[in-house]
């Protein structure tokens, strides 16, 4: 059985429908990737499973519990991290207390101690920057706090918005080793990302989106070689 089940799933902005009834499913241990052009609707899909955005019409199914009928502010305790576009991480705390809100929904300290040290072995460069205000952070850096955030609420699965986004090649190379490697530690990942080779590089199986539909899916390194994903995605 699929880890979550995305089904008819239609969501309004006002009158404008920007998700026009899609289905998809993530299994355990996938990579999935959702690429498309901007405005194709691969946010709002993010934000609609994890409760920021209703859904109009549809179900969204993780391990059984469909995620349209509980607060956004439940789900991260079902075991769903998200890791937002633009990093959003919290400027003004420091590195460490930024990790220390990724576990709110965790009550065991020594649990919560152990995550910080797993976090910080996997991204060293936090640690060295435990005490520095996370707000005068370099781009990269932030984007390994957002995914070391979302990490210490030991998610099963994790949503990533455009962890490239605004990154030097050198960086964008890094944050796609370190997703491959959260991927191989054995947490599901939901990918959305419009350096579409690097995504279908590390991805199991992919969906392509235009305009809130779902127009090809298959298997990743499949669609690298598909000549309309190649044109419109890949500047081949």
């Amino acid at each position: 059985m699929a880890m979550l089940t995305i089904k008819d799933l239609q969501v309004y902005y006002g009158v404008i429908q920007a998700i026009k009834g899609i289905s998809f499913e993530v299994n355990e241990g996938e990579v999935i990737a959702l690429i498309g052009a901007n405005g194709a609707g691969k946010t709002t899909i993010l934000h609609t499973i994890t409760g920021l955005v209703d859904a109009k019409e549809g179900s969204i199914l993780f391990e059984g519990n469909d995620l349209t009928k509980i607060p956004a502010h439940k789900i991260v305790s079902l075991g769903m991290a998200h890791v937002p576009e633009g990093r959003r991480i919290f400027a003004e705390l420091t590195v460490f207390e930024n990790l220390k809100m990724g576990a709110y929904t965790r009550t065991d300290k020594k649990e919560i101690e152990d995550t910080i040290k797993k976090v910080y072995k996997r991204f060293p460069r936090l640690e060295e920057r435990k005490s520095q205000i996370a707000g005068t952070l370099s781009g990269g850096e932030q984007q390994m706090l957002a995914m070391g955030r979302a990490l210490m609420s030991h998610p099963r699965i994790i949503l990533m918005d455009e962890p490239s986004m605004g990154l030097s090649p050198l960086f964008v190379s890094e944050i796609f080793d370190i997703i491959k490697e959260i991927s191989e530690s054995g947490t599901t990942v939901l990918l959305v990302e419009q350096n579409a080779k690097k995504a279908l590089s590390i991805a199991n199986r992919a969906y392509v989106l235009e305009t809130g539909n779902i127009v090809l899916e298959g298997d990743a390194k499949e669609l690298m070689n598909n000549d309309s994903v190649k044109k419109a995605y890949l500047g081949e």
